[in-house]
């Protein structure tokens, strides 16, 4: 499938961690490069018309280990962050002991590849038994349809779902760095943003506990779920869903009442279990497969939905 996970690793259990090699320990950067099947570069040739041999104002983007080509139509300044590059970015964090490698793979047969680290910091707690931790990302594409993207976000322990921060793009949105010659110059200008977006995740924390404070009825969970994931109704039958949104609207409804995480204190019947049951589908239930549903929450477009789910949710609890 398109979406397949071509290689990754994962530490204990960490998001999708019934995919790829599971280890115990956190590696080192080299460790975890080979464990990530990642250790292997690529370059770029230029394209010529296959006639007559002219030059063509492109590049092809090949992988050296096996001469796969990876991307047609990068421009002649298209610059590639190699793979040992992006765990370079992480050195200093995971040297220092402030952060840990917890999972980093390739999808699409090496076209995009990420990078997750745990801080090592206390996570947020939202209520006794639910915990946040923050985590460092980096996102890559090798087909150059992607920018390189960098920076925080946080995931939900006992679920392993990854969720947005709540201040709008500033913070929820991870830093898109063009692929240009100083790519990997501008990233290490990007540490220095880390501390100030993990002070806006101690905000963010604040408000995961406003919603778990707020009960919801189960008549606003259906309009927040239907807001959020923009159900369309059935034209025939006012109120009720077609069927495929009937679907989705259903397993949101059913990971609210019994999904991962759903009788702790702090997400029965709360605005909070609302969101992580709309987060849960995005990372559990939505799409074909466990490596489509990565892709769309890191490179896709499962990662907006989710912001516009916490926004709504904090939007209706607030009008309760």
């Amino acid at each position: 499938m398109a979406h397949q996970v071509e290689s990754m690793f994962s530490v204990r259990e960490t998001p999708w961690h019934k995919l790829g090699v599971v280890v115990q320990d956190a590696p080192t950067a080299a460790e975890a490069i080979r464990l990530a099947g990642l250790d292997w570069s690529v370059r770029t040739e230029p394209l010529r018309i296959a006639s007559d041999g002219r030059p063509v104002e492109a590049c092809a983007v090949v992988r050296d280990s096996d001469n796969s080509i990876l991307g047609q139509h990068v421009g002649k300044d298209w610059t590639p962050l190699q793979n040992a590059a992006a765990f370079d970015w992480f050195n200093p964090f995971v040297e220092s002991g402030e952060c840990s490698f917890e999972t980093a793979g390739s999808l699409q047969s090496g076209r995009r590849v990420w990078v997750l680290a745990r801080i090592n910091r206390a996570p947020a707690e939202v209520g006794p038994g639910d915990e946040v931790r923050g985590h460092l990302l980096l996102s890559n594409s090798h087909d150059g349809t992607l920018a390189v993207r960098a920076g925080f976000t946080p995931i939900r322990v006992v679920c392993a779902n990854t969720l947005a921060l709540a201040h709008g793009d500033k913070a929820s949105s991870l830093l898109r760095v063009r692929h240009t010659r100083n790519v990997v110059t501008v990233l290490a200008a990007v540490r220095e943003c880390i501390d100030a977006v993990t002070q806006e995740f101690a905000a963010t924390a604040e408000q995961y506990r406003f919603l778990a404070r707020r009960g919801v009825s189960r008549a606003d969970l259906r309009k927040y779920v239907r807001k959020v994931l923009e159900l369309t109704e059935d034209k025939e039958k006012p109120g009720q869903l077609c069927g495929r949104s009937a679907t989705t609207e259903a397993a949101v409804l059913a990971n609210f009442d019994n999904g991962r995480g759903a009788a702790l204190p702090t997400a029965k019947g709360t605005w909070w279990g609302a969101y992580n049951a709309v987060n849960e589908f995005l990372g559990y239930d939505r799409g074909r497969g466990d490596s489509q549903r990565l892709d769309s929450l890191w490179f896709g477009d499962a990662a907006r939905i989710n912001r516009r789910a916490l926004a709504a949710a904090v939007e209706f609890a607030n009008a309760a």
